[in-house]
């Protein structure tokens, strides 16, 4: 089978020149790929593998590991909902229960119409007013379900 070729590789070998000679750089490059292009797109992997002289399995190892590394174009928007202790005490279940079932989507899902993605989150830091939600890097707390209605009214406006 052959490999999928990278669209934008010059692009994709700058950020990767501009990273290469770090500690640890393979963190800071995924981080970087993933920033410019939205994802890290599967292409990508041999190129930064062979770049950084790693197996494409190691790559793919780091790649799946951490949750904040996407591998397929998010939406218009992300949701993410946290998931940890003080957020579960505070009744996030009962809100994720409810908000999967009014998108029809799990976490890591995009909708239909390519306008949220849903994501957890084990922590934002804002367990004092858990439980806590963030909408395209804006934090927010207390969510309760009619805040959360006014998230997902705000992405159908936006």
């Amino acid at each position: 089978m052959p490999e999928k070729t990278f669209p934008r590789e010059a692009e994709l070998q700058r950020l990767i020149a501009a990273h290469r000679d770090q500690p640890g750089a393979l963190l800071p490059i995924l981080h970087a790929v993933q920033e410019a292009f939205g994802y890290v797109d599967d292409a990508a992997v041999p190129i930064i593998a062979k770049a950084l002289n790693l197996s494409r399995a190691e790559v793919h190892g780091v790649l799946t590991f951490y949750h904040d590394f996407r591998r397929e174009p998010a939406g218009r928007h992300v949701l993410r909902l946290c998931q940890a202790e003080a957020c579960q005490s505070m009744g996030c279940e009962k809100l994720v229960a409810g908000l999967r079932a009014r998108l029809g989507i799990g976490f890591g899902d995009t909708t239909p119409d390519g306008r949220l993605t849903l994501e957890t989150v084990y922590c934002l830091g804002n367990c004092a007013l858990s439980p806590a939600g963030m909408l395209d890097g804006r934090l927010y707390g207390r969510l309760d379900e009619r805040k959360l209605e006014g998230l997902l009214a705000a992405t159908e406006r936006l």
